[in-house]
């Protein structure tokens, strides 16, 4: 690939980061509100994808932890552990855990919340003084 250029050689066409390709698979699973093959997946993006690119791509996922997969004939059908909401949550929790200073990461965060946040963080924790 040549510098500052996003297009893989003789693909025709412009190269998605994997972040795209990740968030775009999770926002069709949440919309579709059932576990989907990486078929349908695959039929649904707003861009033509192989199948392997996709599947791959739903197994990373899984191996995550942020789709469930079962079995489906000689497929599996993913659908996410959590909605939009808790997977931002979960992702948190992991870069909390990924810290040195637990009680400083907190503190940093806390210290960059609006004030309304902040007052439904008071709230949440049950502390409205």
């Amino acid at each position: 690939m040549l510098a500052g250029h996003d297009q893989a050689p003789g693909s025709g066409g412009r190269r998605r980061a994997n972040g795209a390709l990740e968030a775009e698979v999770l926002t069709l699973l949440h919309a579709a509100q059932r576990a989907l093959t990486p078929g349908e997946v695959a039929e649904r993006m707003t861009s033509p994808l192989a199948h392997t690119t996709v599947a791959t791509t739903l197994a990373r996922l899984h191996g995550r932890g942020v789709l469930d997969r079962t079995p489906q004939g000689r497929s599996y059908v993913y659908a996410p552990v959590a909605d939009e909401s808790g997977l931002t949550a979960r992702h948190m929790h992991q870069v909390m855990e990924g810290g040195n200073d637990r009680a400083s990461v907190l503190t940093h965060f806390v210290d960059e919340l609006s004030d309304d946040d902040e007052d439904l963080l008071r709230r949440l924790l049950g502390n409205d003084g």
